[in-house]
């Protein structure tokens, strides 16, 4: 079954990326993060941790309310792709979840109809996508968003009206990512409102029900001004989930906001 997240949590995936560097340091970070997670009301945690480690990190978070999510999948079940890593493969693994279109690997090639495969073999599949989106440049005449439109246009394409509500929508600004200046709320706000438009144009009003996750670096600091006023219902965190204490501050200040 698909998993279920509570509306009223915000939602934080951690994206551990290619990190740690061994299962033991990985144990480590699983257990800081599960004791923050427990101490924590009103957020859901789902982590992603490199492929290998999906096995070791499902024994350790023993089917508690942690989710776990792969980082990348091919969209075949089976077959000749050398170095890749199937849905099947994913699930036996115990992972509910997979991100689908990360910036990262769209930049080593990953195309938009690739991303609309993946998305459908997982709620093929009864698993979750986490759908990531989002330009790597703006302009002030507004090109972005049609770049946007086009991403997920593309990568909803074989998706079932009955089935759009599960796909998560994780919308990283790119160039955003390591600027001097942050995308601010109100910025994210207008950006939330023109996917929700994007996929509604499509289903109608079942595309008010997909949950949005802010993509861009952020942390404690900027986190629960984003949850209020950037129509977010949580992040897709890269570099802080790694670092247990910077993970802990965000958790403990989205749970305020």
């Amino acid at each position: 079954m698909h998993a279920k997240i509570h509306t009223m949590k915000s939602l934080i995936v951690a994206n551990w990326k290619m990190n740690p560097a061994t299962a033991k340091e990985a144990m480590k970070l699983i257990e800081a993060t599960k004791k923050a997670t427990v101490a924590t009301k009103g957020v859901s945690v789902i982590i992603a941790p490199p492929s290998i480690f999906l096995r070791d990190v499902a024994q350790q978070l023993g089917g508690g309310k942690i989710g776990l999510a792969a980082q990348h999948v091919h969209f075949e079940n089976a077959g000749s792709f050398t170095g890749e890593i199937s849905i099947p493969q994913i699930h036996d693994a115990k992972a509910t979840y997979a991100i689908v279109g990360h910036a990262e690997r769209r930049a080593m090639g990953e195309t938009n109809e690739e991303v609309g495969k993946k998305v459908a073999a997982l709620l093929e599949a009864k698993m979750t996508p986490i759908l990531c989106i989002g330009e790597q440049i703006r302009t002030p005449a507004g090109e972005h968003f049609l770049f946007v439109k086009e991403q997920l246009r593309t990568g909803l394409h074989g998706v079932s009206p009955a089935k759009i509500g599960k796909v998560i929508i994780a919308y990283e600004p790119v160039w955003a990512i390591g600027a001097a200046h942050p995308m601010q709320p109100r910025d994210m706000h207008e950006m939330s409102i023109f996917i929700r438009k994007t996929i509604v144009e499509k289903y109608g009003d079942l595309g008010m029900n997909n949950t949005v996750l802010y993509g861009g670096a952020v942390d404690a600091a900027s986190a629960p001004s984003m949850l209020r006023d950037g129509d977010v219902k949580g992040f897709l965190v890269g570099r802080a989930s790694v670092d247990a204490k910077a993970f802990v501050e965000l958790l403990s200040a989205a749970s305020k906001a």
